[in-house]
């Protein structure tokens, strides 16, 4: 359990505002922090990984403590196993995508540890470019594999698949859920995409002027501005309400159970792909096409 509780005045292009969080994170969840520019979500994740520091407060990480103003405890970024990602890139140019990886190793870690990383981001054919040569999506895989090669315990994600088209979006999101799963991290990500929030977070975390609104599932915290599409797959068929069906679709790490119709029961089975449509209260309807 990662438990936060931090103070600190920011200015932002309203004037002063206070940041004021106290929130508990879960192992092995990805939690998404959702809200309007200029709320501290950035704030946040900077205080977190240790390259800002709040005026009081204190940050624990299961066992250790990370911060504690109150006992002047600092942890300096490079001790809290925290790997970051931000919209920038920042890859070496003068260095070939498997060198920006190996640089990142800490010290004795061995280089199977990059081997892995680049197989499970589809880099191995992109080991010998340089950053220039590479597409804005492969840059940001890159950017990711780095962050994850000193085995991290605490993601942290920072918009960073804003600048990309919607197609390398998705797939994106689908290498931040594969990484996330297959190393049991803790992810935190900061988004302003709806559709990504929807399809990634277990949790979300509604930040507006400094302090958390609401929490909980992204549906419910959501107010959704109109219908959202997305794409799910029918994981089983289950009982409804009297007589009726529904169906418990998967669209990335969220879940929903849809009432159907008769005729839509016997035409569904499990394994298909749907179209969810979330309504603004967040209430999901099934489409199929």
């Amino acid at each position: 359990m990662m438990q936060i509780k931090l103070y600190h005045s920011l200015w932002s292009a309203a004037g002063r505002m206070v940041l004021d969080l106290d929130m508990e994170i879960h192992p092995g969840e990805l939690l998404a922090v959702y809200g309007p520019s200029g709320s501290g979500k950035t704030t946040l994740l900077r205080m977190l990984a240790g390259l800002a520091r709040p005026e009081r407060g204190y940050i624990r990480f299961g066992e250790e403590v990370w911060l504690d103003t109150a006992k002047r405890t600092i942890i300096p970024t490079k001790r809290r196993k925290v790997g970051l990602v931000f919209q920038e890139y920042a890859l070496f140019p003068n260095m070939t995508v498997r060198k920006n990886l190996e640089y990142a190793l800490d010290r004795g870690q061995s280089k199977s540890d990059v081997e892995e990383l680049m197989h499970i981001m589809e880099l191995e054919e992109l080991a010998g470019r340089y950053p220039a040569k590479l597409s804005g999506g492969q840059q940001q895989r890159v950017a990711l594999a780095r962050a994850l090669v000193r085995r991290p315990h605490l993601l942290l994600l920072d918009e960073p698949l804003s600048a990309l088209d919607t197609e390398m979006r998705i797939r994106l999101q689908e290498y931040i859920l594969q990484v996330h799963n297959t190393y049991s991290l803790t992810t935190v990500l900061v988004s302003h995409d709806v559709h990504e929030v929807i399809r990634l977070a277990d949790r979300v975390i509604l930040l507006e002027e400094g302090k958390i609104q609401e929490v909980g599932g992204a549906a419910q915290v959501l107010s959704l501005p109109g219908w959202v599409r997305l794409e799910g797959m029918v994981s089983r068929i289950v009982p409804g309400i009297g007589a009726g069906f529904a169906a418990v679709v998967v669209v990335g790490s969220a879940e929903f159970r849809i009432g159907l119709s008769a005729e839509m029961a016997q035409n569904l089975k499990e394994g298909d792909m749907v179209q969810v449509a979330l309504q603004p209260s967040g209430q999901p309807v099934l489409l199929r096409e």
